[in-house]
């Protein structure tokens, strides 16, 4: 059965976001962007917040209208972040992706930031 666009969206920015380094193999290919904010505030616990960003569940129709897992928003103590994914052509981060559900067309960039950097 062939998934609809919005599930094959899904599904890779899931596999990318939960554990980019096994995405690779299967095409789906990235980086993750850690603002200076969240660097300076959370440098010795990066290990935290990576945490949070990859064991995020908290979808619901208002963050995720399009149903496609590419936004998050939770708290670390009193300091509100959120992570975004958004979809290139290529490395080279010039141009959008024709077809963010198909990986050969896409590369995925993963930022995690304060609230107030957003």
């Amino acid at each position: 059965m062939e998934l609809d666009h919005n599930t094959r969206i899904r599904a890779q920015n899931d596999a990318f976001r939960q554990c980019p380094e096994m995405a690779i193999p299967y095409g789906i290919d990235g980086t993750i962007v850690t603002t200076r904010g969240v660097i300076d505030l959370f440098g010795d616990r990066l290990d935290t917040v990576t945490r949070w960003v990859r064991t995020y569940t908290t979808f619901t129709e208002d963050n995720d209208p399009e149903g496609t897992h590419d936004f998050g928003a939770f708290k670390i103590g009193a300091q509100r972040l959120f992570w975004k994914i958004d979809y290139y052509a290529d490395a080279s981060c010039t141009y959008g992706s024709e077809d963010p559900a198909d990986p050969t067309k896409t590369f995925r960039v993963l930022t995690v930031m304060l609230a107030e950097e957003y």
